[in-house]
């Protein structure tokens, strides 16, 4: 499996996940010139994807997903209580309604509900050598799912703010109780200890995912997420921060 994230953050998300011959991308939250590009310069025709899976409705993931559906016709795996929210920008048949997991090619995603203010999910993403967790975009996550989401080979999990920053910051009082509410971000902090529960022996990357502009910065979300994994051991050279205008590094595993 390979992966990359072409763009995180609160203005718009996009990842690619490549297994052998199948390719997927979640979310789609920036411009189709913008995925054409990344993916020009990986030799891969975005005509070619074999589908699209969305966490939520928000427009930093769909921006682009009206217009990558009309422009190549692609197919949209969803649950069935996300239908109503994306029948709004794209044709029905465009749209595949799946249970709990869905089967695109090589790749299996297994859907689980995250907590935010709009109906949203995370993955379990897994082919034949070894699984990824994706999670944003959600206040906290779910005891019952550190069994399902334990030891898997990559982990991109959102490290949207630092509590200080965002409650000595620029947004209003209202706003801040949304983004640190049980419907909100999840914390550098919170992320990091999450992670510690969770990584194990098969653990090769992580990605730090959808980090704010104004409540946090790359250099502290690594810095806390790398004082909670301390105990761990984890190779804190395989700690990837995403950005919001610069793509990842293309890992592999």
């Amino acid at each position: 499996m390979k992966v990359k994230v072409l763009a995180s953050g609160s203005k718009g998300n996009c990842t690619l996940v490549i297994s052998d011959d199948t390719k997927i991308l979640i979310d789609v939250g920036i411009t189709v010139p913008q995925i054409k590009n990344s993916l020009d310069q990986l030799e891969i025709d975005i005509a070619g994807l074999d589908g699209i899976i969305i966490s939520h409705s928000h427009s930093d993931h769909i921006k682009g997903l009206a217009s990558i559906v009309k422009r190549y016709n692609l197919k949209v795996y969803v649950k069935p209580e996300l239908l109503y929210d994306l029948v709004k920008y794209v044709p029905v048949d465009s749209l595949i309604v799946v249970d709990d997991n869905a089967v695109i090619g090589n790749i299996n995603v297994e859907f689980f509900e995250t907590s935010h203010d709009v109906t949203s999910y995370g993955f379990i993403i897994s082919d034949k050598t070894c699984s990824m967790v994706y999670i944003t975009d959600t206040g906290y996550i779910n005891k019952r799912y550190e069994k399902i989401t334990k030891n898997k080979d990559i982990y991109i999990v959102e490290t949207n703010h630092d509590e200080e920053m965002l409650m000595n910051g620029p947004y209003p009082y209202p706003l801040k109780q949304r983004v640190i509410s049980d419907k909100g971000h999840l914390s550098n902090r919170y992320t990091g200890k999450y992670l510690t529960r969770v990584i194990g022996e098969n653990t090769k990357y992580i990605f730090l995912a959808h980090i704010s502009e104004n409540n946090n910065t790359y250099d502290l979300a690594l810095e806390q997420v790398k004082e909670e994994l301390a105990p761990t051991h984890f190779n804190e050279k395989n700690i990837i921060v995403t950005h919001q205008n610069e793509e990842t590094e293309m890992v592999e595993v």
